[in-house]
């Protein structure tokens, strides 16, 4: 116990949000302590209500804690430490067990708890850079991380965590998330579509491991276009009057699918909604990083785009993109072109996250 409190007090003297937080094993990682915050407090005319990352199981959360790091894998289990080369060439599947095996309240990090960090730099003003241009974000010359790889052509690939500019981190200070925009492309949790059908699991009840996440699981959950509720789906990406991401400019978001594509994008700044949309439904899309607030452009959003398959009968998503993502990777960034859940890519690795999960 005297090394855990000696160790977290030279953490927090440099990091006063850090924590090191120990698995069923007794190994630490590095975390980073993220308070609740509303909902109106990212969002102009947001509700006055707990952003959903902060609700598990129906109770809110007064906080959780999220991989200082990207993650590497040691013993079968998932680890945030500095100066590593992140762990890649891991499949959804393994990347969610990797971080389940910690124990309870551990779980890949959501769709959901990405969507907060980023709409926390947005409103707060700072936009993280990253390893996005083969070692070095697209829009800085002069810094660059410590290459952990390379590829065939001699370019940088991976970086080491953390070891970035202050620039790579979430709020721009030594205490921040690093490497959220690139390095590698992030797995995330609860979060699908089926033939373009958006699903989650509600709030974040994805970061208990008890919440199936199988492709069977009756935990997905469609959203209603009209109440913005969340419903049960039909299980083909058909259900009647639930949101489908579309590719046609007129209104990417709309309650059919009238031109299927397995590989399409657009810039969030830039997304619209067909009439079929409520005002409930695109508040709900923009708590869950889908959607812009009126009047934005493509640029309020750093460009960042979304990456989309609505042909596919299912599709996981990866958050941030990776390295050789130039202009297109950020905190908004993801992608479900490829995504099965055992696919595996050099420019997809994962984080994971802890909800201090309410006793019964």
């Amino acid at each position: 116990m005297a090394d855990y409190d000696i160790s977290n007090f030279a953490l927090k003297a440099c990091c006063p949000s850090n924590e090191l937080l120990y698995d069923d094993k007794g190994l630490p990682s590095v975390m980073v302590k993220i308070p609740k915050f509303k909902l109106s407090e990212v969002l102009d005319g947001g509700a006055d209500e707990y952003h959903p990352a902060f609700i598990v199981n129906g109770s809110t959360l007064d906080y959780i804690y999220i991989s200082k790091y990207q993650n590497v894998v040691e013993n079968g289990r998932a680890y945030s430490k500095p100066g590593v080369d992140p762990q890649a060439n891991i499949s959804w599947t393994n990347a969610k067990a990797y971080c389940e095996a910690k124990g309870e309240g551990w779980h890949l990090m959501t769709a959901v708890e990405y969507a907060a960090i980023a709409l926390w730099c947005k409103k707060n003003g700072f936009m993280p850079y990253g390893n996005n241009n083969y070692g070095k974000d697209s829009r800085e010359t002069l810094y660059k991380a410590i290459p952990a790889t390379y590829d065939s052509s001699g370019n940088i690939s991976h970086v080491l965590t953390g070891t970035g500019p202050l620039t790579w981190s979430h709020n721009g200070e030594p205490d921040g998330i690093w490497d959220i925009n690139g390095n590698v492309s992030e797995w995330a949790g609860a979060k699908r579509t089926v033939y373009g059908e958006i699903q989650f699991l509600v709030n974040n009840n994805g970061a208990d491991l008890n919440n199936d996440q199988g492709a069977s699981s009756a935990e997905w959950m469609a959203i209603d276009a009209s109440t913005g509720e969340f419903v049960t789906p039909d299980g083909s990406g058909t259900t009647t009057n639930t949101i489908k991401v579309d590719n046609v400019s007129s209104g990417y978001y709309g309650i059919t699918v009238t031109t299927e594509s397995s590989d399409f994008s657009f810039a969030i700044g830039s997304a619209t909604c067909t009439s079929d949309i409520s005002d409930a439904a695109k508040a709900t899309l923009r708590a869950y990083g889908l959607l812009p607030e009126d009047g934005s452009t493509a640029a309020d959003y750093d460009n960042d785009r979304l990456y989309w398959n609505n042909a596919a009968s299912e599709r996981m998503f990866g958050s941030g993109g990776y390295f050789s993502s130039t202009t297109y990777a950020g905190v908004f960034y993801g992608s479900g072109i490829s995504g099965t859940r055992t696919i595996t890519y050099t420019s997809i690795g994962f984080r994971s996250a802890y909800a201090p999960l309410p006793t019964a």
